[in-house]
């Protein structure tokens, strides 16, 4: 702020809800775009459908799950959107997620907190574009965190997104 960075520009994240909702409510042109990071480690932590419209009442708009939140598979043992994902949206919320590049070696099988969801059906390094490819079309997320741009910035140039 005190640099002249416009509000539209920034988008203050923090895993701490006291925090974002201080940024809601004192400094609200700012707080518009805050994230609620969430520190979910496992399924049974995410948050229920009860809780994503709390968020919203709340004032949050925008609530960022580690990926496999947001991510199930069919009975095709395809990659879709998880329940998650439908009721945040339902909720009134948005949505960016966090990592796609921690898990190391994806052909492997052995992918870890990332991808806990949906592990089964990940077999080679390019099935990170199925992931993201659902993130986009399905989810609709706004953006991804990402430790490594290549993967998000390859696929959001090819399918014309910014």
């Amino acid at each position: 702020k005190a640099a002249g960075v416009r509000p539209r520009d920034v988008f203050p994240q923090s895993f701490n809800k006291p925090d974002v909702l201080y940024w809601i409510t004192k400094e609200p042109a700012y707080g518009r775009q805050a994230v609620y990071l969430d520190d979910a480690n496992t399924v049974a932590d995410l948050p229920s459908f009860a809780d994503l419209v709390g968020y919203r009442k709340e004032g949050i708009r925008i609530w960022a799950p580690p990926t496999f939140a947001l991510l199930a598979l069919d009975g095709s043992n395809r990659i879709v959107a998880s329940q998650w994902a439908h009721d945040a949206r339902e909720a009134g919320l948005d949505i960016i997620t966090w990592t796609l590049e921690r898990s190391g070696i994806l052909a492997d099988g052995n992918n870890g907190f990332y991808y806990q969801t949906i592990d089964q059906a990940i077999r080679r390094e390019g099935d990170l574009y199925k992931v993201i490819d659902v993130l986009a079309r399905e989810v609709g997320i706004l953006g991804v965190f990402s430790d490594w741009a290549a993967p998000v910035t390859y696929y959001a140039n090819c399918m014309g997104l910014k």
